[in-house]
């Protein structure tokens, strides 16, 4: 399945354009209300992401993906414009991005943004004028924007994956940091990179990381010396996205070894985009790659910008053999409420092609459970749950009821 992961490339060529245009952020966009130091806030786990409830001018609750990869606040639903009554406003043109040959956003000077007890009074961010990501469809809710470093900059921020909440702090607090991994990081036109390595076949690689919560995937290496990184021989060649230009094209594979600060992982699942779909398009801090969301959740993470280090501890004893879509079939979320599931693409030879199913097939109930009681989360890891696994699937295909097996496979 193509997930938000791979459907949050698209945000990686607006993104290149904003950075040039960023204000200057104060050292603390945010604060908190009154005299409180300290807050626990829940959030919704939605497309493998971290969804936070967000008012703008005293109007919500929006939701936005708490996005460490963005400088700039984005808001990707146009309707809030109107709905906010935003009057001062400037309209941007932002051209040579593929097949569209114009974009047009706005940008915003100042907005009162709360997420939980913490509050940022002026806050500045781009309204894109169409909704081109797409993002609720991937996620399963309706989401309406980005929010990263003026959030992460303001505080120390814990996740907490599986207990799905915060810890949001001030920035003079010290976290007790014990049996887990301190990552060095530097903050470079306000997103955070680390360093890391590499081994693919005999060679070992030296890497620059963005370190990249709104992006679902594991490992994603995009860039290495003007071209893309060598393929391992085992791979699935597939369709990573849909960019402003295009679809992204690239494959999935496994890096031999994966070195992050002496954290080592084997046969890590690894994205590998085409150069030209993807980092040709990025033209801000130089890197080889991205580490997402998907690797970050598999750890309870401490983001402390104000100290320059990420802390990752591990939430289970053994880091999970992470499995790619074992079905081949990309499948988004529809209705008022994203709780209808469409078949969106199916690849070929797969096991979703295998069982006659097809583009526009709608997925009502998976081994007779109804699909309305489920979230697009919860069908991503029944189809990427075991080899040879057999799965029920209940389809509506103009208005006529079929029922389809389909025996997932391990393809990566």
């Amino acid at each position: 399945m193509i997930s938000i992961l791979n459907v949050r490339l698209l945000v990686i060529f607006i993104l290149a354009f904003f950075s040039f245009i960023e204000p200057n952020f104060a050292d603390e966009a945010f604060g908190f209300k009154g005299k409180r130091k300290k807050e626990q806030l829940f959030f919704i786990k939605a497309g493998g992401l971290i969804v936070v409830k967000t008012y703008i001018n005293q109007k919500g609750p929006f939701n936005f993906i708490l996005d460490s990869g963005v400088g700039l606040m984005v808001i990707t639903d146009p309707v809030l414009k109107d709905s906010l009554r935003l009057k001062s406003f400037r309209k941007i043109k932002i051209s040579g991005l593929g097949e569209i040959e114009e974009l047009s956003a706005y940008l915003v000077p100042s907005l009162k943004v709360n997420i939980g007890n913490t509050e940022a009074k002026s806050l500045g961010a781009a309204i894109l004028e169409k909704d081109l990501l797409n993002l609720s469809q991937h996620a399963g809710v309706p989401i309406h924007g980005l929010i990263g470093y003026d959030f992460f900059n303001s505080f120390i921020i814990k996740i907490y994956y599986q207990a799905k909440y915060l810890i949001i702090q001030q920035k003079t607090f010290k976290p007790k940091l014990k049996n887990g991994y301190k990552i060095p990081i530097t903050i470079e036109q306000n997103k955070p990179y680390c360093q890391a390595k590499a081994q693919l076949l005999d060679t070992i690689y030296p890497l620059k990381l963005i370190i990249d919560s709104g992006a679902g995937h594991t490992l994603a290496l995009e860039s290495l010396n003007g071209y893309s990184f060598p393929v391992p021989n085992k791979h699935l060649k597939t369709i990573l996205g849909v960019g402003l230009g295009g679809k992204i094209n690239g494959s999935i594979a496994r890096v031999n070894i994966f070195n992050l600060e002496g954290l080592m992982f084997q046969n890590l699942l690894t994205s590998f985009p085409h150069y030209d779909d993807v980092a040709a398009k990025i033209l801000t801090v130089p890197r080889n790659g991205s580490i997402g969301n998907r690797f970050l959740k598999q750890f309870n993470v401490i983001f402390n910008y104000h100290e320059g280090y990420i802390y990752l501890k591990k939430i289970s004893k053994n880091f999970p053999d992470l499995e790619h879509d074992m079905s081949g079939m990309d499948i988004v979320a529809a209705g008022d409420a994203y709780n209808r599931y469409i078949i969106n693409r199916i690849d070929e030879n797969s096991p979703a092609s295998d069982a006659e199913l097809l583009v526009g097939d709608e997925i009502i109930a998976i081994n007779f459970k109804p699909t309305s009681i489920m979230t697009l989360d919860e069908i991503t890891e029944v189809l990427r749950s075991r080899n040879g696994r057999g799965v029920l699937l209940d389809v509506v295909r103009d208005k006529e009821h079929h029922r389809k097996i389909i025996e997932l496979k391990r393809r990566i």
